[in-house]
């Protein structure tokens, strides 16, 4: 096991499996070395999501997590571009997910759906019920 492997095994063990420790700084010790899950992981802990052009931002971290091959940091991008009710960059970074393979940003673009289940959607007017169909 390497030392990353054996990181990520203490950071979702301490996250999930209510183990002690600090896990921000250890996605923190990840991020900076620059560890693709870890920059989107890290940037889903900040609460507003800043810009790509502030390295330590949500958006920011998501943006070079894609640029690292990480295809969840354009999805992280749609989401943010969605809650700021812009559906041209929504659309933009959820073909630069499907692209880099991301499965579930593919079938999210061939849909297109204005409306999502979730609940910052509610927060601009824009929230749908649940569907069978989204838990497929």
């Amino acid at each position: 096991m390497t030392k990353q492997q054996r990181l990520w095994s203490r950071y979702w063990g301490i996250r999930d499996d209510h183990q002690n420790g600090f896990a921000t700084s250890i996605v923190w010790h990840l991020a900076l070395r620059r560890d693709p899950l870890a920059m989107t992981e890290l940037g889903s802990t900040f609460e507003r999501p800043g810009r790509i052009a502030d390295s330590f931002s949500q958006e920011g971290l998501a943006y070079r997590a894609f640029r690292h091959g990480h295809p969840n940091g354009a999805q992280h991008l749609a989401m943010n571009a969605f809650n700021r009710r812009d559906l041209a960059g929504y659309r933009y970074w959820l073909a630069r997910a499907a692209k880099s393979g991301d499965r579930d940003a593919l079938c999210e673009l061939r849909r297109f759906e204005v409306r999502l289940p979730h609940t910052n959607a509610r927060r601009i007017g824009r929230k749908r019920p649940h569907r069978r169909a989204d838990f497929l």
